[in-house]
């Protein structure tokens, strides 16, 4: 919806109405061609599948396809995603609205605790649990192992929508004589399903791409199978194959999470600041019972793997020094991360400036384009790089400039999520009037877009950061020769069974985590700040 000032007349400094399309030719002219650049980068993986079908034929990939493995694969990797999705579901919502509708003691230290478990990259959890033992090295394992770490992604954005809530439908509930969860269902969990569900789509979508947690406890997915394909037989049809139906898995859930996030809204009754909600009371049993279940996961997402991993961090190879290698994969995996999440923000903010400002049918089509492919695990992307480089472009195969690339398709969407914010509260107005001033359009975009966008740019910058530093198969795949990162060296070490020469690795990894994720969960919590 446009803002009040929207509707007001432009002051008398205003352009005349026949220089406004002189303007507007000026303004566009740059921002379609700069957008196309991430279009095309987008485009890349569709273009590898597509490539390798048709070389394929399509009676070869049909008989991989309809292979007993591959079903194995299937059932597991549905398995996987359906469990994990359903049970961060429950944790999710139920720690959410503990936290934001009772009167739970130490509210504000509990909204912050139960963001924490992201400071722990999935495969570092799955390292700590794998090292136990044999136990948990199986599909049920896995499941619980990454609900553990994932449930935040569900509980941040519904924390974020209780906060938001008009409690005034909760009110007219009760006035009519509706109990508790009567209140609940019909409405309060309406105005949460947007968020609700989007952060289920996106737990669905990163259970299909997933592939170091589950390497490490030996779950067979078509992730894992895909690697193994590609470092026995290097791009084999096998591969290609087992990426197209993992396409057809990823595409349909990361297009509806990008639905329901584009339907996260809010409306508020009456005007003014919104009230505080009615708080469930928690007392006796009923407090002693959240307290215990708020405990027990904490020990269980927390406690026990970082305590595992303090554990090896004091024995074997841990305790013995000998790290050369560490300040080498801290300041690559900085180096990786910061020079991606700067590429990725750089094509972000042409996609995401076109769409806000234009609303042309290409631009919402590129805009959304993105998030569709985000679902695309890193496995498929790198495998388009490789073959695609190598045919297209051989200089630049294993250069870091392919690496970047693939961390661009990857995350961009979360660059644009916390960019749109910025570039809507910024006032159309503000550009006209520098344009009627005598700014050229990358004046006006220097001078005047970008400074007011910073606080989004930061926010994009922390959490792609946060992912970059902790990606691992792409990373695996395409990082130059001779490279190493912290990701890259606990999966190096821990594939050879030596879980304490790893330990240092991993805890440098949950060091470098807490920043962003304080950052991310603080801005998900408090949008206006």
């Amino acid at each position: 919806m446009d803002s009040p000032a929207a509707s007001l007349p432009l002051s008398s400094s205003a352009p005349p109405p026949a220089a406004a399309p002189r303007h507007r030719r000026r303004r566009l002219s740059w921002l379609p061609l700069a957008a196309l650049v991430p279009v095309l980068l987008i485009s890349l993986p569709l273009v590898y599948v597509a490539v390798r079908t048709a070389q394929a034929g399509l009676a070869d990939v049909l008989a991989e396809l309809l292979r007993l493995r591959t079903l194995q694969l299937l059932i597991n990797t549905v398995a996987l995603g359906a469990g994990v999705t359903l049970l961060t579901i429950g944790i999710g919502l139920g720690v959410a609205w503990c936290v934001e509708r009772t009167d739970l003691p130490l509210r504000n230290f509990w909204r912050v605790a139960a963001a924490l478990p992201l400071v722990l990259p999935a495969f570092v959890a799955s390292y700590a649990w794998a090292s136990i033992g044999t136990l948990f090295q199986n599909l049920g394992g896995a499941i619980m192992v990454l609900t553990l770490t994932s449930y935040p992604l569900v509980y941040l954005p519904v924390a974020a929508a209780l906060r938001s809530t008009d409690p005034g439908f909760e009110d007219i509930s009760r006035s009519l004589g509706a109990g508790p969860w009567q209140t609940f269902r019909r409405a309060l969990l309406p105005q949460l399903m947007p968020a609700l569900g989007g952060g289920a789509l996106l737990v669905l979508t990163h259970m299909f791409a997933e592939f170091g947690a589950l390497a490490f406890l030996r779950v067979q997915t078509f992730t894992t199978a895909i690697f193994e394909s590609y470092e026995l037989h290097f791009d084999s049809a096998t591969a290609a194959a087992l990426s197209i139906v993992l396409m057809l898995l990823c595409l349909p859930a990361a297009w509806l999470e990008m639905r329901l996030r584009g339907q996260r809204r809010i409306a508020h009754v009456g005007r003014g600041a919104v009230r505080q909600p009615h708080l469930v009371r928690l007392r006796g049993w009923r407090l002693a019972g959240v307290l215990a279940a708020f405990a027990l996961l904490g020990a269980l997402s927390l406690g026990m793997p970082l305590g595992t991993l303090g554990y090896w961090l004091l024995t074997g190879s841990s305790a013995g020094g000998g790290h050369e290698a560490l300040w080498p994969a801290i300041r690559g995996s900085i180096t990786f991360a910061t020079s991606g999440a700067l590429l990725t923000s750089v094509l972000a903010i042409p996609l995401v400036l076109l769409a806000v400002r234009q609303r042309s049918k290409w631009a919402q089509a590129a805009e959304r384009l993105p998030y569709i492919v985000h679902g695309l695990p890193g496995v498929v992307v790198a495998l388009a790089l490789v073959f695609l480089s190598l045919r297209l472009v051989p200089g630049i195969y294993q250069s870091l400039l392919v690496l970047l690339i693939a961390y661009a398709i990857l995350y961009l969407p979360l660059a644009q999520s916390s960019l749109r914010g910025s570039i809507e509260l910024l006032p159309p107005q503000i550009e006209n009037v520098a344009r009627s001033l005598g700014k050229r359009p990358l004046q006006v975009f220097f001078s005047i877009v970008l400074p007011n966008i910073a606080p989004g740019i930061a926010a994009a910058l922390a959490l792609m950061a946060l992912q970059m530093v902790r990606e691992l198969t792409a990373t695996l795949m395409l990082a130059p020769t001779g490279t190493m990162t912290l990701a890259t060296e606990v999966w190096s070490y821990t594939n050879d069974g030596e879980y304490a020469a790893a330990a240092p690795f991993a805890a440098m990894l949950v060091v470098l985590s807490i920043a962003p994720v304080w950052v991310f969960a603080r801005r998900m919590l408090h949008p206006t700040r």
